[in-house]
């Protein structure tokens, strides 16, 4: 490894998280060389996150546990999915926290809503990657394309949306003078 490759703990054994994680990393770094570890750790929430709230939990709860658990990396990386009824309707996204030993940045996903077969399943307490499976006949779908590329027939899939939020959860620290405290 040169100097220049920089660790990144990802706190998942999901290749489309990791596979995420080192595009946005390598988008808003492009003088830089990164590899992904991939560190299994709890979240601390439910399988299924039911809101906005819990799933920024168990990003921030994945990124703390990768960190305890894989110290002698750069960045570590949680990356959350979850879904929150709004006016009637399941929304689903994903947090991503990245944290470094000084400073955490964080983002949300953009937000899409479910389709009422797929909706239903997951109101009855099925994590949403099953309800996928069933509604689409599909195997695994969460560690491909998710909920995201069944429904737009791959115009966008899971690792394109959570490559999104990883380069906004980037900002900081890409722009660290920016966001130093003042006074």
């Amino acid at each position: 490894m040169s100097d220049s490759t920089r660790t990144i703990a990802v706190a998942s054994h999901n290749p489309v998280k990791t596979e995420a994680a080192l595009r946005g990393f390598r988008k808003m770094f492009p003088e830089l060389a990164f590899e992904a570890v991939q560190v299994q750790v709890p979240s601390g929430v439910a399988d299924q996150p039911m809101s906005d709230a819990e799933t920024l939990a168990g990003a921030l709860n994945r990124v703390n546990n990768a960190f305890a658990k894989q110290p002698d990396a750069d960045y570590w990386i949680g990356i959350e999915g979850g879904v929150e009824l709004q006016e009637e309707e399941l929304a689903s996204f994903a947090w991503v926290v990245v944290r470094t030993r000084h400073a955490t940045g964080k983002a949300r996903s953009g937000a899409f809503f479910l389709p009422p077969a797929v909706a239903n399943l997951v109101a009855q307490g099925m994590e949403l990657g099953h309800a996928d499976d069933i509604v689409f006949q599909k195997s695994n779908s969460k560690q491909t394309t998710g909920a995201i590329g069944l429904l737009t027939h791959n115009a966008v899939d899971r690792m394109q949306l959570y490559e999104q939020a990883v380069v906004l959860a980037l900002v900081r620290f890409r722009n660290e003078s920016l966001y130093q405290k003042q006074g």
